[in-house]
């Protein structure tokens, strides 16, 4: 009787194993879905930039266009000189992949004139963020920082240049005579920004100019988004600095170009329209270059 009683009980344990592996293997989509959504299934990486290498930085800026930026650059008599002004500093460098730059400065009898010129290429660590949000993303903390004024409307008007709907709050830079000014860019070696002449300088913003063409702002003509920016500085007692900086971005890469001029006779203050114009038009050509 006993062993009766045993082996009906071994049956029953042999027959609920036999049904558990029978429910477990029976379904192999069942088990296939028990994944889905899980951590670690692979998603589609983000698309990388379109950029994967920089310019050399300080040959991104041409002879001709140096002429016209610098002009105290051919007032230099010594060969060996002017090559070395031609020629530029580049910034330090740690990967020459991902951030580059090149200054220049060249005194005149009228004026100093200073050039700087910086590419970054952005990565994105992020398999889920592309290079291009990220290098956006970058951007956005840069036109941030410029603290831009919002933008002065015409009577006849919208601002000049700046895209509606897309002002960044701040107050302007300003001159002397409170008008405010705009930053400068890059140019290539093919193509010559218009001279500026410091004799030409006056003493408050360019005359011909309204204070929405001149403002700090948002530029809607160069790369995927730009903004310009305009400050002027005492520099010692009576000698006025304009530093126009021009900024944009093209997929991936941001280029930042500095330009400032220093007057060498006291009260002259360098106009803020003639430099934001050359400026711009170095950025222009910049632009032109990384997509070629």
């Amino acid at each position: 009787m006993q062993r009766k009683a045993y082996v009906p009980g071994v049956a029953a344990l042999l027959a609920a194993l036999l049904a558990g592996c029978t429910g477990g293997s029976g379904d192999g989509a069942t088990a296939d879905d028990s994944n889905a959504g899980q951590p670690g299934v692979a998603t589609e990486a983000a698309e990388p930039g379109k950029y994967r290498t920089l310019p050399e930085p300080c040959g991104a800026v041409g002879e001709t266009a140096l002429d016209s930026l610098l002009p105290g650059i051919e007032e230099i008599t010594d060969e060996e000189q002017r090559e070395k002004a031609y020629a530029g500093e580049p910034t330090l460098a740690y990967d020459t992949d991902r951030k580059v730059g090149c200054r220049w400065k060249v005194e005149s009898a009228d004026a100093t004139d200073h050039l700087f010129v910086d590419f970054e290429r952005v990565v994105s660590y992020d398999n889920s963020v592309s290079d291009d949000s990220e290098a956006e993303q970058l951007f956005a903390k840069q036109v941030e920082a410029a603290d831009l004024p919002e933008p002065v409307v015409p009577e006849s008007g919208s601002a000049s240049d700046s895209p509606s709907g897309t002002p960044s709050s701040g107050s302007p830079s300003a001159d002397a005579g409170g008008s405010p000014s705009a930053p400068a860019s890059g140019s290539d070696s093919s193509t010559t920004p218009s001279s500026p002449s410091s004799s030409s300088s006056s003493s408050s913003a360019s005359a011909g100019a309204t204070p929405a063409e001149v403002q700090p702002r948002l530029l809607d003509d160069l790369g995927d988004e730009a903004f310009v920016d305009d400050a002027l500085s005492d520099s010692g007692s009576t000698a006025k600095r304009r530093t126009v900086t021009v900024a944009f971005r093209t997929s991936n890469v941001v280029v930042t170009i500095e330009y400032a001029e220093q007057s060498a006779a006291l009260g002259v203050v360098p106009d803020s329209e003639e430099m934001q114009e050359m400026a711009r038009k170095l950025a222009s050509q910049l632009a032109d270059s990384l997509s070629d």
